[in-house]
């Protein structure tokens, strides 16, 4: 049995070097196709947000290996403009981005290595780190080059609010199942 931890703070750090190897496993190859220096940038990304606001993180682990794991936290206002975030903003405009966004818990990162993927594992992860959003109201963003998880996110409830170009670039802002947005979101052409 694949047990889940919740993690809150720094602790989490002790297992960084098994993190960072499920991080590569997930990411580093298609249709992410990361390199070591982006594994590297979540681990030095990792240390600091431990210490964010509403930072919670949770583990899935059997038999002593780190199968996955999730991240999330509070995003602050003013909005951040790094990473995919200036794309989310843009997304979505500015009054939707402070109505909806700010102020919520934020999934980060969720990775699963490959050999633990369609066993419900990444559901599992997604619904400890989000279930108690403030008043319901969690978000993620992702890049539209994975068809596989903009289905996976759709079918654990959560909501497209951002629509990118059709040339299958740019990324899609998601709210989750229980986002009281959800129902404001446009929907695609």
């Amino acid at each position: 049995m694949t047990g889940i931890r919740v993690h809150t703070g720094a602790e989490l750090l002790a297992h960084i070097e098994d993190l960072r190897s499920v991080y590569v496993d997930a990411f580093c190859a298609p249709p992410w196709d990361e390199d070591e220096e982006r594994a590297a940038e979540f681990a030095r990304r990792l240390r600091v947000d431990t210490g964010r606001p509403g930072f919670t993180a949770a583990t899935a682990v059997r038999e002593g290996e780190l199968l996955g794991f999730a991240t999330a936290r509070t995003t602050l206002a003013p909005f951040p403009d790094d990473r995919c975030h200036a794309q989310a903003a843009a997304g979505l405009g500015p009054d939707h981005t402070v109505d909806w966004l700010v102020g919520a818990r934020q999934l980060d990162e969720l990775a699963v290595r490959r050999a633990a993927r369609g066993t419900g594992l990444a559901a599992r992860l997604l619904e400890t780190v989000t279930a108690d959003a403030p008043g319901g109201r969690s978000w993620l963003v992702t890049s539209v080059r994975s068809g596989r998880a903009m289905s996976f996110y759709r079918r654990q409830g959560w909501t497209q609010a951002t629509h990118p170009s059709p040339d299958g670039r740019g990324v899609a802002v998601f709210l989750g199942p229980r986002h009281p947005a959800r129902s404001l979101a446009p929907q695609p052409l």
